[in-house]
């Protein structure tokens, strides 16, 4: 059963991960009383902001059947140079911000030109890659927190709006713009057509190494984004932000029914599958399991949802 409003996407996916985050959530919150309390809500809205503008990021590559390894670094070098922006070269710092952000645009075009021009796979690619990003940070930064943000940022990572997070209004925004594009427009259209057929694609004229570079371009932009407002959140630039989004930007993918070989999947399944992790990891925190734990928690989750996803396609969608 196809969406009417979200094309190449099954409503009963949709359907299937909302109830699992919703059964999720009742029982999370019989086993702490702590869990569905006002602050811890705005605990997790405000965790899953970050994480689900990375997935957006990874959700729109997997729909091309593509993997940016490289997200989670490319967040935190990009945060890292909104801090020395604002610190030390006296930039404005919502300028310097935005000129990070800028950043992370490029690096994701870096990468989606090593890759449609070397033929490579992005996989492998955006593995180097990362090792170089977090290398540039770690030389740039000494492996020292750039402290003494200006407050005048920290709205954009602690304030909040009405109920809500600033950081998760922007998320749910950006969610909303990149929902409409890739369900409601020709770019989106190009996007699963690649990922369903890529040379089928380019045979009917779709131009698929442009689509992929500026994919990858929205995916940098989007992980820069992330690291910026999480300097805002911290009022430091510390060198590990990003070191630990990339595995569940992946499950939130996967859980969300993105599937890994692309030309399928929603932005807002992947969200919703945020939403899952998110949740998981919570009430891991709330049960005092050990943070060392949680490495192990999203490895897991993400074999669990790849398999899923395998299962699933194999036997349940076979008729696609």
């Amino acid at each position: 059963m196809k969406s009417r409003w979200m094309p190449g996407y099954s409503a009963l996916q949709l359907i299937v991960v909302l109830v699992v985050l919703l059964l999720l959530f009742a029982v999370s919150s019989l086993l702490s009383p702590y869990f569905a309390t006002p602050y811890n809500m705005t605990i997790i809205a405000r965790s899953l902001a970050f994480i689900g503008l990375v997935t957006l990021g990874q959700a729109m590559l997997m729909l091309l059947g593509e993997l940016d390894i490289s997200l989670g670094a490319m967040g935190g070098l990009c945060g890292v140079a909104a801090g020395m922006l604002m610190m030390d070269l006296g930039v404005n710092p919502f300028v310097a911000m935005g000129l990070a952000v800028v950043l992370g645009a490029l690096l994701g075009l870096l990468n989606g030109f090593l890759i449609t021009a070397l033929n490579l796979h992005s996989l492998v690619l955006t593995i180097a890659m990362a090792g170089v990003y977090k290398g540039v940070n770690l030389v740039l930064t000494k492996g020292v927190a750039i402290t003494n943000i200006p407050e005048s940022t920290q709205f954009l990572g602690r304030g909040e709006v009405g109920p809500f997070p600033t950081p998760f209004v922007i998320m749910i925004g950006l969610l909303v713009v990149i929902a409409v594009v890739a369900h409601r427009t020709p770019f989106g259209r190009y996007v699963f057509a690649i990922g369903d057929n890529a040379a089928a694609a380019r045979m009917i004229g779709v131009k698929v190494n442009l689509i992929k570079l500026l994919v990858f371009v929205i995916a940098g932009a989007l992980a820069a984004l992330a690291g910026t407002l999480m300097v805002a959140r911290l009022g430091t630039a510390q060198p590990s932000i990003g070191d630990t989004w990339v595995l569940p930007s992946i499950a939130a993918a996967v859980i969300g029914g993105v599937a890994t070989t692309g030309g399928i999947g929603s932005p807002v399944g992947a969200i919703l599958g945020a939403g899952i992790v998110g949740v998981i990891e919570d009430i891991t925190v709330l049960y005092g399991i050990s943070p060392y734990w949680q490495g192990v928690i999203s490895g897991v989750i993400v074999v669990m949802a790849i398999s899923f996803d395998s299962v699933s396609r194999r036997y349940l969608f076979s008729s696609r």
